[in-house]
């Protein structure tokens, strides 16, 4: 089957944690009229719903492990048949690894169709570790804030209830170095997949919400010939 006759156009959003790839899913999802297909959510659903394969997803949730790659493909499949992405999605979270990018390619190509265009949100590491270590919470209610994006009125205070803020173990910079490392070798394994393959695009994540948004559909359109619905 030729790309332009397929069903589906399948784009991935990649990108490292703090570098807002799930907002311009969302917001790219939007404006093309496809559904913003992430895999945290399809677990939730299939579970919640008591779907075959979520009942499967449960058994290795319920023991902290991860769901196993075929098990999750086999959900992104079932995502990709419904209506309402008979005209493409996008795909948030997944694939997180090179062997998942294989597979996932495996599988679509089986059902003739395969991931069209796969856009990457660039941020240095540095910038990242900045935007995720600036995360605080009030101690009474787990308010959130963040020093660059969305400050409190009065330093060190929450606005709504008042109480001081404090940062997780999780939110320290030396933290999320050692763990942006490990997330971002997998990361780089898989826009290398990509870039391999033909498919991928880059753009530059450093600039504002709206002005990385308008970049990413940007290169959708030139790349797919989709645009908004």
């Amino acid at each position: 089957m030729g790309r332009q006759d397929r069903r589906v156009t399948v784009i991935v959003l990649l990108g490292a944690p703090g570098a807002g790839k799930g907002t311009q899913a969302v917001l790219l999802a939007e404006r093309l009229g496809v559904p913003h297909v992430a895999t945290g959510d399809l677990f939730r659903a299939a579970v919640r719903d008591n779907s075959p394969i979520g009942l499967e997803a449960r058994l290795f949730m319920e023991r902290g492990q991860l769901v196993p790659d075929d098990i999750t493909i086999e959900m992104l499949l079932e995502r990709l048949a419904q209506p309402d992405a008979s005209g493409g999605a996008i795909l948030d979270g997944f694939p997180r690894n090179r062997a998942q990018a294989e597979a996932l390619d495996r599988a679509l190509t089986e059902r003739g169709s395969g991931v069209d265009l796969a856009v990457n949100i660039e941020v240095p590491s540095e910038e990242l570790v900045q935007r995720l270590s600036g995360r605080w919470v009030c101690q009474e209610a787990g308010h959130v804030y963040n020093e660059a994006t969305n400050p409190p009125l009065t330093s060190g205070i929450c606005d709504i209830d008042g109480s001081p803020l404090v940062q997780r173990e999780d939110d320290r910079a030396d933290t999320i170095r050692a763990r942006l490392d490990l997330q971002l070798e997998s990361l780089r394994d898989v826009v290398d997949h990509y870039a391999q393959t033909g498919i991928l695009r880059t753009v530059d994540g450093r600039q504002s919400i709206d002005e990385v948004a308008k970049a990413v559909h940007d290169v959708v359109t030139h790349e797919t010939g989709k645009d908004a619905a």
